[in-house]
C-alpha cells in the first residue's frame, strides 16, 4: 500500500488555530494533513491555560456553535470556571475556565487522532510549493514532499521564532521547542508582507510553597455550567484561585534592574501586546501605581505549577526570583519555569481577503497569531474560519464570510483585514457596535444553522436548537397574553423587590421588564393552567427570555440599525473595477482602497483614511458599473453562507 502524498487541505501548525482547521476540513469530507513540529506538543498552552473572559469567550461559544472543539475541550478539561460581569448587562457577560493544560491536550488529540480523513505528520514545513500563483502543497526540511488543493498556515509564534530572557536570545520557537525557520524566506518569495511582533508569559512558581493566607482566594461558580452547546460537563471538585498584588517593593526591584529588561536594551524589536504588558512595561508606564493585580492560577489537577498572571516579564532569571519574593504571600515561593520573550514573524492581515486567504497566492490561507492575534480564542475562531473556506474552495462553493452584526468572529476577522493591527490583536466587547445582539447566551441561535449547512452540527444539534428558539417565542408570546391583576399579595411582593405595586393590571411582559423583577420572581405572581409550563423550563431559556423583555427595545434599536446599513453593507466593489481610475476619490483613499481590496462597501467605509464622501463617490461608480454590466450580480446577501 503505497503512502498518500496528495491532500485536499494541508494544515501547517497544531495549535488552536490549526487543530481547529485541520477538523473542520475534515469534518466536512476533505483528505486532511494536519504537520506540526512536534506531535507530542498538540493543543499545548504556553500561557496562561485559561480559555475565556469577556470578548474571548463569545467567540469560543461560536467557534462552537459552528461545530467547533475548543468549548468541548475546555469543558472536559477545566479546574474552575465562573460566568464574568454577572451584575452587569448580559452583552458583556462571559465565562471564563481555567484548563488542566496537560488535560485539554490529551482530549484535543483524542479528537484529532480519532477524526476520520485526518492524518497527524511530524516535520517542519520549509516552503510552498506554488504554481501560477497558486498553491498546490508543501515541502518539509526533511525533504518530503505533499501535494494539496488548499493549505492553511496556522504557525503560532514559531516563524524565525527568538526567545528572549534578559540579555540572553536563542532562536526558538517556545522555551524548548526549535522555531521554523524557512518558512518566513518562502512567504517573501510570494510577495507576502511580513511583520514582526513579540509575546511574553510569566514564571511558574511550585504552589506548594506559597502563603495562600496572605491571598484572597477566588472560587469558581456553584453548581454544573460549561462552554459547550451540545455536551452537559460533569460535576467536579473545582480549584481555586488567589489574587495578590505587586507593592512598591517589587516596583523597586524592577526599577532597579530595568537596564538588564529587553524592553530597554532592545534586545526585542517586535510590538507586544497593550492590554498584557509586562511587569516591566507596568513600572515604565504607570509610574504613580503602587500595585498592580496578580493571580496565582493552578496549571492542572495533576501538577503543582502555578501562572503568575501580572508577573509577565523577560528579565534575567535572577531578578524574576526577586520579584516573585517581593510580592505578598509568594516570599517563599519556588520558581519553577522563567518567563520569557518570544520574538515571531506574522503575516500583514491586510493582505488577506476576509475568507482568511492571501491576496499574494490563491488557496493558502492563514490563522491565528501567524494573523498577528493573541490568544487561544481568537485563534480557534480564525482557525475554524480557515479551514472551512479551506474546504469550501476545495469543493467550489463560495466562502464563508461571516458579518459584523453576525458573530464576534466577523468583527475579529473584518478587523484584522480592514484595519490592520500595530499590536498583537485582542478580542473586546468594545470592538463589537452590535454586542448586544452577539451575547455569550445566543451564539448557537446565531450561527449553528451554518454549521448545520456546512455539515459540522448534526439533525439532533440543530433540532435542539430549534426547540430552543420555538420555547423563547412562545413564551415570549404567553406573557404578553396573560396579565397580573393588582392585589395586596402582588403589592408585597412587588415593595420587597423595591418596585412599586399596580392599581389596575399589567401584561406578564411588561412586568418582567421591570429592572427589579426577575423571572422567578414573575413566576410567583402567575396562576392558572396556561402558565404552568412555564415554570419547568430550563435556566438558558428563562436566560433569554428575560433578556428579551428587559432588553427588547435596545435590540430594536439595533436591529434597525443593521437594516439601515445593510445596502451599503451588503454591495460588492466589482473586481474588475479599476480603483486608480476613478474620478472623485481622494487619492489617499485609492491608494488604501488599492492596497485593501475590500470586498464591500461596508469594508471599504471602515478603512482609515476613506471618507464618506468616497464612499459616496465609489456607490456612484458601482451603480455605473453596475448599469454597465447588468448581469453580474453585486449583493452580499444573494450568498447563503454569509447569509443570517
Amino acid at each position: 500500500m503505497s503512502r498518500v502524498t496528495k491532500y485536499d487541505v494541508i494544515v501547517v501548525g497544531a495549535g488552536h488555530a490549526g487543530c481547529e482547521a485541520a477538523l473542520a476540513a475534515a469534518r466536512m469530507g476533505c483528505r486532511t494533513a494536519l504537520i506540526t513540529l512536534s506531535i507530542d506538543k498538540i493543543a499545548l498552552m504556553p500561557c496562561n491555560p485559561a480559555i475565556g473572559g469577556v470578548g474571548k469567550g463569545q467567540l469560543t461559544r461560536e467557534v462552537d456553535a459552528l461545530g467547533g472543539e475548543q468549548a468541548r475541550n475546555t469543558d472536559r478539561s477545566f479546574v474552575q470556571i465562573k460566568m464574568l460581569n454577572t451584575s452587569k448587562g448580559p452583552a458583556v457577560r462571559a465565562q471564563r475556565a481555567q484548563a488542566d493544560k496537560r488535560l485539554y491536550e490529551d482530549w484535543m488529540k483524542v479528537a484529532v487522532f480519532g477524526t476520520e480523513g485526518l492524518d497527524v505528520l511530524q516535520g517542519e514545513t520549509a516552503g510552498l510549493i506554488v504554481s501560477r500563483e497558486t498553491v498546490s502543497g508543501v515541502v518539509l526540511a526533511d525533504g518530503r514532499e505533499f501535494s494539496s488543493r488548499t493549505v492553511v498556515l496556522a504557525t503560532g509564534t514559531f516563524l524565525r521564532g527568538k526567545v528572549v530572557v534578559g540579555q540572553r536570545t536563542y532562536p526558538a520557537g517556545r522555551v524548548g521547542e526549535l522555531p521554523a525557520t524557512f518558512l518566513s524566506g518562502s512567504l517573501l518569495e510570494l510577495g507576502i508582507e511580513l511583520g514582526r511582533f513579540q509575546s511574553a508569559t510569566p514564571p511558574r512558581i511550585d504552589g506548594r510553597t506559597i502563603d495562600r493566607t496572605k491571598m484572597l482566594v477566588q472560587d469558581g461558580d456553584e453548581g454544573v455550567s460549561g462552554f459547550s452547546h451540545w455536551e452537559s460537563p460533569r460535576a467536579r471538585v473545582q480549584m481555586p484561585c488567589y489574587l495578590t498584588h505587586t507593592t512598591e517593593s517589587v516596583h523597586d526591584v524592577v526599577a532597579e534592574h530595568l537596564d538588564l529588561s529587553p524592553i530597554k536594551t532592545g534586545s526585542v524589536s517586535g510590538r507586544g501586546p497593550r492590554y498584557c504588558p509586562s511587569i516591566d512595561r507596568k513600572v515604565i508606564n504607570f509610574p504613580d501605581r503602587d500595585r498592580h493585580p496578580v493571580f496565582v492560577e493552578p496549571e492542572g489537577a495533576r501538577t503543582h505549577e502555578m501562572y503568575l498572571q501580572g508577573l509577565t516579564t523577560s528579565l534575567p532569571v535572577f531578578v524574576q526570583e526577586k520579584i516573585i519574593q517581593a510580592t505578598p504571600g509568594l516570599e517563599h515561593a519556588r520558581l519553577v519555569r522563567p518567563g520569557y520573550a518570544v520574538e515571531y514573524d506574522y503575516i500583514v492581515p491586510q493582505g488577506l481577503t476576509l475568507a482568511l486567504e492571501t491576496k499574494a497566492v490563491s488557496g493558502l490561507f492563514s490563522a491565528g497569531q501567524i494573523n498577528g492575534t493573541s490568544g487561544y480564542e481568537e485563534a480557534a475562531a480564525q482557525g475554524m474560519i480557515a479551514g472551512i473556506n479551506a474546504a469550501l474552495r476545495v469543493r467550489g462553493e463560495a466562502p464563508l464570510i461571516l458579518g459584523r452584526d453576525q458573530a464576534y468572529i466577523g468583527v475579529l476577522i473584518d478587523d484584522l483585514v480592514t484595519k490592520g493591527v500595530d499590536e498583537p490583536y485582542r478580542m473586546f466587547t468594545s470592538r463589537a457596535e452590535y454586542r448586544l445582539l452577539l451575547r455569550h447566551d445566543n451564539a448557537a441561535e446565531r450561527l449553528s444553522h451554518i454549521g448545520y449547512a456546512l455539515g459540522l452540527i448534526g439533525d439532533d444539534q440543530l433540532a435542539r436548537i430549534n426547540e430552543r428558539v420555538e420555547l423563547v417565542e412562545r413564551a415570549a408570546e404567553t406573557l404578553e397574553k396573560v396579565r397580573i391583576r393588582g392585589s395586596e399579595r402582588i403589592d408585597v411582593l412587588l415593595e420587597s423587590l423595591g418596585t412599586s405595586g399596580i392599581t389596575d393590571s399589567q401584561t406578564a411582559a411588561q412586568m418582567l421588564r421591570r429592572p427589579q423583577v426577575a423571572f422567578d420572581d414573575l413566576l410567583a405572581m402567575l396562576e392558572g393552567p396556561e402558565t404552568d409550563w412555564l415554570f419547568d423550563l430550563a435556566p438558558e431559556i428563562v436566560e433569554q427570555i428575560e433578556i428579551r423583555a428587559q432588553y427588547d427595545g435596545y435590540i430594536q434599536r439595533q436591529m434597525g440599525e443593521i437594516n439601515r446599513r445593510r445596502a451599503t453593507e451588503d454591495t460588492l466593489i466589482p473586481p474588475d473595477l479599476v480603483v486608480q481610475d476613478l474620478l472623485g476619490i481622494t487619492v489617499e483613499a485609492k491608494d488604501k482602497l488599492a492596497r485593501i481590496q475590500p470586498m464591500t462597501l461596508g469594508q471599504a467605509s471602515r478603512i482609515a483614511g476613506v471618507s464618506p464622501a468616497d464612499i459616496s463617490v465609489l456607490m456612484m461608480h458601482i451603480h455605473r458599473h453596475r448599469s454597465a454590466r447588468p448581469e453580474a450580480g453585486y449583493d452580499l446577501s444573494t450568498s447563503p453562507s454569509s447569509s443570517s
